[in-house]
């Protein structure tokens, strides 16, 4: 493999770092206006129509069964773990809840590599002693505040997010377009049952739906250049690079929101994404 080529797969993964860093931002805003589980239902749809619309212009082959199957349970998965990611973002501080659900998601995967595999090395066991400190910044009472309001289901979408990369790893090599399709509308089947069930179906004011679309748009992009990278590269090298999305959205809500946080929790979320590349890099 050329020099050349090696980088490609860390192209793909850094730019599921910007386009998810940016969408998590969108979806974090457009979830405080609305349910989190119609906003989701809406960013699935969105973007299931412009990658379905994507793969049947390029007339990319259709996966077979087994990837098939991978891809729909990994968009089950995933679906529910957005709009929880979602609804923590929405009611909680984006530069505190985003890391965990990053850290999660790197960590899951790189622990089942290292059993399947073997010890992953020193620097992995940092990384996740590393992560570990900053969970606990994080997420710890400080005098005269309580938990951070989201962290329990930011902790809940980081293990769904695991899972969508060890399924989406599952689907192998069949076409990025057609898996990120069949798993998105699998994302929204979870999310619309929910909202229907759930008596969550409103009128959303037209902003919202714009902020939807672009997060959905945004979103399955990241998701095609993820699988993508995982196909060309290793799994565990795409998760991690992939995961220093929180990064993005931590700056644009310091940015746009002006979030601020204390000096101990600051410190967690800096250690949260220092882990990220330690843990499978």
């Amino acid at each position: 493999m050329s020099v050349a080529a090696q980088f490609v797969p860390a192209a793909y993964s850094l730019t599921a770092v910007g386009v998810w860093g940016a969408s998590d931002f969108l979806g974090g805003v457009g979830a405080r206006r609305v349910n989190a589980f119609l906003f989701t239902a809406i960013v699935h749809i969105s973007g299931l129509v412009v990658i379905g619309a994507l793969a049947l212009i390029t007339r990319a082959p259709f996966p077979g069964n087994a990837s098939l199957v991978w891809s729909l349970t990994a968009g089950s998965i995933g679906g529910l773990a957005l709009a929880l990611f979602y609804r923590a973002l929405a009611s909680g501080n984006m530069g505190l809840v985003a890391p965990v659900g990053a850290v999660l998601g790197a960590a899951i995967p790189a622990i089942v590599t290292a059993f399947a595999e073997g010890f992953p090395g020193y620097r992995h066991v940092l990384g996740f002693i590393l992560a570990g400190i900053g969970v606990w910044l994080i997420s710890r009472t400080e005098a005269g505040t309580g938990r951070p309001h989201g962290l329990g289901m930011a902790v809940l979408a980081g293990i769904g997010f695991a899972g969508f990369y060890l399924c989406i790893h599952h689907a192998g090599n069949a076409s990025a377009l057609w898996v990120a399709a069949c798993s998105r509308s699998a994302s929204f089947l979870v999310a619309a049952t929910i909202v229907l069930f759930g008596r969550y179906l409103r009128t959303v004011p037209a902003p919202v739906l714009g902020i939807a679309a672009v997060a959905g748009i945004l979103d399955i992009t990241g998701s095609t250049v993820f699988i993508l990278a995982s196909q060309i590269g290793r799994l565990d090298d795409a998760v991690v690079l992939s995961s220093l999305y929180p990064a993005v959205t931590v700056v644009l809500a310091r940015i746009f929101l002006h979030e601020h946080f204390s000096r101990a929790r600051t410190l967690g979320m800096v250690a949260a994404l220092v882990a990220v590349p330690m843990i499978a890099g």
